[in-house]
């Protein structure tokens, strides 16, 4: 039997296969590279809280400005370490305030073609290939999750979150949303069209969130954390 059709070489089945084998095991096995060392870099920092937002404010954006300094104080008043995904935006305003106070800051990056560089502030961290693997580095074993205003990625990871933690896949740690402007039309969409329009969550479930912009909240809130081995 030939494989050459009209002059054009054609592949056998069992090399076509053997590729696509090859490419399974060597992206599954870099999957796992990624998942081990992000594991085991924030097995590091015993005590830990995640920012999240978007990578597009500058240091002249009061969300900026507000992430920056709620940094610095859970660095001083917590001792606890700032984890982002290391790019600009509110990324690097927490890692900023938090490298500023003297604290441990870490960044996990992502490759993106456009719009994700690491930010200068950062004492520690890896890069990602993979959005996921960053994401469950990113929620590992934190004390607190702090979302500033952001786009889709923020969005994503926030409602992720929210859903591992109501259907108990992941304990109940606080997830504190800053910047009222911003929260507060969300919420009200998830109590009026979610829970009373569409029943689709319990009133319970709005609990799992917290909207506030007063710092001194935020820090009693994470205070009362306990703190999970690694």
């Amino acid at each position: 039997m030939t494989h050459e059709e009209n002059g054009n070489h054609v592949a056998h089945p069992i090399f076509i296969k053997s590729e696509t084998d090859e490419a399974i095991h060597e992206r599954t096995a870099r999957i796992m590279r990624e998942f081990t060392a992000g594991f085991e870099l924030i097995r590091n920092y015993p005590r830990t809280v995640s920012f999240f937002g978007s990578s597009r404010f500058t240091e002249t954006n009061e969300h900026y400005k507000h992430a920056r300094t709620l940094a610095a104080r859970i660095v001083k008043d917590l001792d606890y370490a700032v984890i982002t995904g290391g790019g600009g935006g509110i990324m690097e305003a927490a890692n900023r305030g938090a490298l500023e106070a003297g604290g441990q800051s870490i960044g996990l990056n992502i490759r993106l073609p456009k719009e994700q560089t690491k930010n200068a502030y950062t004492t520690d961290g890896m890069e990602f290939a993979y959005f996921f693997t960053r994401k469950v580095a990113l929620s590992f074993a934190a004390e607190g999750y702090i979302f500033f205003p952001g786009g889709y990625g923020t969005l994503d990871e926030l409602f992720e979150l929210l859903a591992l933690i109501q259907t108990r896949k992941i304990r109940k740690i606080p997830i504190i949303l800053i910047g009222k402007d911003y929260w507060e039309e969300l919420h009200d969409f998830i109590r009026r069209n979610i829970y009373r329009n569409h029943q689709a969550i319990d009133e319970k479930d709005m609990e799992l969130y917290t909207i506030t912009d007063d710092d001194n909240e935020v820090v009693e809130i994470i205070k009362k954390v306990p703190v999970k081995p690694r």
